[in-house]
Formats: structure tokens, sequence, C-alpha cells
């Protein structure tokens, strides 16, 4: 019997697999998925890195850089609510070259997008004149960009039309895309939840660097990472320090760093400590300050898919207060392994975080809520064992064009024979 060739999927990502949420979620997804011997993997995306688990990056050629929300990696760049017709224009063009060389190159049976964006055109393009199916994982910031700007949505309905399988990091992203692009998509729509490498959470961890290097013996610390944007809300977390019992420490960089700067210290605040943004190469500190943390807080002010900080603090046993915003009410249980509060309310988040402050029992029971929670529903194991389902049923069908496509070349080939 002839041995079946691994099935190719190739992921569109516009972002660096670094820095953002989307941007890690391929690459993790990428990296899990490659494990399985019937299924090789690739991915299109602006990251000049090399040898990530071993997996193919082609380069994904930028006319500007552009983002949804703001990236660390890029101080300044365009956003795409803001991008005019031409600008558009020019990123269809850039990202639809980019990936057609990729395609000649790495031939692969379906590909996955990232976002309801202009990459999702791309693939459609591609359905059309390759003949090689694709699906679409939905995120929260996406969403969000075509909202601001409803040039995105006529060329993104018709592209999810299209699609094999739409899949949403949330039930509350799930639901906002389908109000914005229409209930149409509802019965092809799954939800399947951001992951995380468990493994690289251990229950027990020593602290070997931060508590020198910053100086944090004895400190009871509140945390909060992620971009300095102003839909984060950590502006309130900034107001809020001033009565919250505990140092408050802020990893990450954005449009709002020197605003929140300028607040701690108008606010004269002396427990409040920026340390700008940890990638790659300060991993290591990053994961050290979720253990390291009492307690860790979302304060954001918009609807949040799941947010990938909030599951990796919780999968180093600190309890979060968060915003009930979009879809962080399914992983922070109020009262269980965390605080919900409401958005905008510094009065909230210093009363959320002084109860965990004040009792290490409540703090406890909460993280080992939290850590269980994450191994029993946010595994990568998890989450690419459904992925590789939905692979296989999307490669196990061609589109019609390229069963037309086979049957012209077939008729072809007789006709030259006569």
């Amino acid at each position: 019997m002839k041995k079946s060739k691994p099935k190719k999927i190739l992921f569109l990502q516009a972002f660096p697999l670094q820095g953002c949420g989307s941007g890690i979620y391929t690459r993790e997804l990428a990296v899990e998925v490659n494990k399985n011997p019937m299924i090789k993997t690739a991915i299109v995306c602006p990251d000049s890195r090399e040898n990530i688990s071993n997996l193919k990056i082609y380069p994904l050629e930028l006319p500007f850089q552009v983002a949804f929300s703001g990236h660390p990696d890029w101080p300044v760049s365009k956003m795409y609510k803001d991008l005019q017709p031409k600008e558009v224009s020019e990123v269809f063009r850039s990202f639809l070259g980019s990936v057609t060389r990729a395609i000649e190159d790495f031939q692969p049976d379906l590909i996955h997008v990232q976002h309801i964006s202009i990459l999702l055109w791309v693939a459609n393009f591609i359905r059309a004149t390759y003949g090689i199916n694709f699906i679409i994982t939905t995120h929260g910031t996406g969403i969000l960009g075509a909202k601001d700007n409803k040039i995105y949505v006529p060329l993104s309905q018709d592209s999810l039309k299209r699609a094999k399988k739409i899949i949403s990091v949330s039930k509350d992203t799930k639901e906002r895309m389908l109000e914005l692009f229409g209930n149409e998509f509802e019965s092809k729509t799954s939800v399947i939840p951001v992951g995380i490498k468990t493994e690289n959470f251990p229950a027990d961890k020593t602290i070997k660097i931060i508590n020198e290097k910053y100086k944090l013996d004895g400190q009871k610390i509140v945390l909060f990472a992620g971009k300095l944007t102003n839909l984060k809300g950590t502006d309130y977390l900034v107001s809020a320090a001033r009565d919250i019992k505990g140092d408050v420490y802020i990893i990450g960089d954005g449009p709002e760093k020197k605003n929140l700067e300028d607040l701690a210290r108008k606010l004269n605040l002396n427990n409040v400590h920026f340390l700008g943004y940890m990638g790659d190469e300060s991993r290591d500190e990053l994961i050290e300050f979720y253990y390291r943390a009492n307690v860790f807080v979302a304060p954001s002010v918009t609807d949040e898919a799941l947010g990938l900080v909030i599951l990796e603090a919780m999968a180093c046993n600190t309890p979060v207060v968060a915003t009930r915003k979009g879809g962080i009410p399914t992983i922070v249980k109020d009262g269980v392994n965390g605080f919900l509060i409401r958005p905008k309310n510094s009065k909230a988040i210093a009363e959320a975080c002084n109860k965990i402050l004040g009792n290490e029992n409540l703090q406890k029971k909460m993280s080992i809520n939290a850590k269980n929670l994450i191994e029993d529903k946010f595994s990568w194991q998890t989450i690419a064992h459904k992925y590789i389902n939905i692979y296989r049923n999307a490669c196990a069908s061609l589109p019609k064009q390229k069963e037309n496509k086979l049957k012209i070349t077939e008729n072809h080939i007789q006709t030259t024979k006569i």
C-alpha cells in the first residue's frame, strides 16, 4: 500500500511571531501541529527570525508597517482602520506577491489565515487561481479594524463565503464577527480558544533573576503586561495605584507609555514601575514576574478576545483582576480564580487587588483554580488536536475550480494525444 504524504498547511499572518497575541498564536499552533508526522506547516509573515522549531518561514513584504492597534516591534506604524483605498491596494498587491511566491515553493494543501483582513482576500484569490482551500481564524482586533473602517467589510464577506471553516478564538469574538459580517456564517463557525505551552509553566518555579535585579524582596506585586494602548485601560490601573497596597509593575511598550509615565508623575506615585517591553530575549524575566506577582490586572476597555497574557499569568498560579469585557469572562471566573470588574473603574481595580493582597488563603485558593483551568482546557496539545481534525476535513475536498482545472487539463492532454 502506498504511504500517504503529509498534508501541507500554510499559515498567513500579517504580524511578527512575537509581541502580539495573534503572532504568538500562529507560531505556537504551527509548531504544535507540525509535531504530527502527517502534517507539515510553514508560515508567511513579516518576521526575519529563522529556525523556529524547524518551521519554514516565508517573508511577507510590507509597503509600510501597519497594525490594528500597534505592535512593539513597530514603534511607528499606520493603522488598518486609517488606510485610504490606495494604501489598501498597495498592501493587497504586496501581500499577494509574497503569498504567491510561498505557494509556488511550498505547494500547500490548505491555507490557514489569521484575522479577517487583507490576507483573507489574498487567500480567496489564491483559492480562485490555484484551487487551494482556506480556513480562517478570527481575532478580535481584526474585527475591530473592520468595524472602524467599513472598506474591509464587502471583500471580507465574499471571502468568508468561500472559506471551508471559520474559527473564532472566543464566543464573544464569534458573536461580534457574526454581527458585523452576517449571521449566514453561523453554521460554519466554531470557537477554539488560544492555547499555551503548559509544559513551560511548572507548578513550582524558582525565581532566579528578578528579585535581585528589581529589588523585589518582601514586596506585594500587582502586574500588568501587554501593549500600552488606550484600549488596554492601563491608565485606570495607574490611577488605582495610589490606593493599592502593593507595588504595580507595568511590562510593555506602546503609544501610551509616555502618557502613563506622565500620569504616574502627576499623581506623585512611588509604587508604579515601568519596565518596558520584554521580548523573547527577556522572556525568562517576564515568566518570573508572572510567578512572582500576587495578582495580575487586565483593565481592558475594549472587547478582548481572551488575552494570552491572562492565560500565561493563570498558568503561573496568579489570580487575575480583569474587566468584564469580550471573552475575558470565559476564563476569569469571578470569585473563583480572580475578580471581574466594570471597565474604566480605578476604585474597583484597587478594591479587587487589595482583597487578594490582604488575604493569603484567598490568593492561594484562586491560584490553584487558575492553574487547574489552564491545564484542563488551554494546552496547545488540546488546541492543536481540534485544528488537526479541521485540517483533515478541509483538505478532503477540492474547490470546484480545482476540480474543473483537473478536468480541463485531462481533456487537454487527451486532445493533444489525438
